[in-house]
């Protein structure tokens, strides 16, 4: 390996919102994140939505079903027919 090109790799941990700590080695110094293997809906089997500005909200507006969504009667068109002139 080329000497003076590879960042440093050294001690790091790694904290959760849950609380989970994890010992680990990084070229980053203490890492912060919001889902972890501990409290990944995956692994966990219990949904847990994570919103960020209103996107779970606007995601279910766009594909709500139309039995959920009010009706609206749209105005039918007017057809005016022209007759050929002979």
């Amino acid at each position: 390996m080329k000497e003076g090109i590879h960042p440093e790799y050294k001690e790091t941990t790694i904290t959760c919102v849950c609380g989970n700590v994890i010992e680990t080695r990084s070229t980053k110094k203490d890492i912060k994140t919001e889902i972890c293997s501990n409290c990944h809906p995956f692994i966990t089997g219990k949904q847990r939505l994570v919103d960020t500005a209103g996107r779970v909200e606007k995601f279910k507006k766009k594909y709500e079903t139309k039995a959920e969504k009010p009706q609206v009667k749209k105005k039918q068109p007017t057809v005016i027919v022209k007759k050929p002139k002979e």
